[in-house]
């Protein structure tokens, strides 16, 4: 698995030559002469603050060159993003539509585990199924062959793109109007679409339109 100049997205055999412990030097990207990823000697709190404003480059160092196949569990990262996701989207599907007035303290345990069993089955096939419809999309609309590691890359980078959900952890906590679950809806959504045109960058414009039209109209209606 080869990595990526954080600039261009050029592909690059390695990303810096150590000729001792703490002697480094970063390499330079032959296609546009610039430093192929000078995050590796960021702190990591630059690489958070360069996620949250969207910068291309912070995102291809997140995911060609720290989430890379050769150096990370690639299948235990995946289900366990999985896993993460689909308990933050049943958390927020919990918290748009539970009616207040069901949740009183005269509700049995039963009541309370048939709600919350329902609300997960119901986050997992809506998600099992725009899967499905995503992956067919992509498939059809970018008349790419039908290669597995390919779909799971797509499906890591918008799971690991989805990192603001966890922002709804906030509201166990302290108490936030309606308003600012769909915030951090749209904050998903731009973060997913920066991720997810890193990948199809090579595409051409209409194909990447109709592809993040296809994904917008799913975040919208969830």
């Amino acid at each position: 698995m080869e990595y990526r100049c954080v600039q261009c997205g050029f592909r690059i055999k390695t990303l810096f030559v150590q000729y001792s412990p703490g002697n480094i030097r970063l390499m330079k990207c032959v296609n546009c002469k610039a430093v192929a990823d000078e995050y590796i000697e960021c702190e990591l709190m630059i690489v958070l603050i360069d996620l949250i404003l969207h910068k291309p480059k912070a995102y291809r160092h997140v995911l060609f060159n720290v989430l890379n196949h050769e150096r990370t569990h690639f299948q235990g990262l995946l289900w366990k993003s999985l896993v993460g996701f689909l308990v933050l989207d049943a958390y927020r599907s919990l918290l748009v539509k539970k009616p207040e007035e069901e949740w009183g303290t005269s509700m049995s345990i039963s009541s309370i585990f048939w709600i919350y069993r329902k609300m997960l089955m119901d986050v997992f096939l809506g998600n099992y199924m725009f899967l499905c419809s995503f992956l067919f999309a992509i498939r059809s609309l970018l008349k790419t062959s039908a290669q597995f590691s390919r779909f799971r890359d797509l499906l890591l980078a918008v799971l690991i793109s989805s990192y603001f959900k966890i922002l709804l952890t906030a509201m166990m906590v302290w108490e936030f109007p309606p308003a600012v679950i769909y915030i951090i809806d749209l904050f998903v959504l731009s973060s997913n679409t920066v991720a997810l045109i890193i990948y199809i960058y090579q595409y051409s414009p209409s194909d990447m339109v109709l592809l993040y039209l296809f994904y917008s109209l799913r975040t919208l209606i969830h």
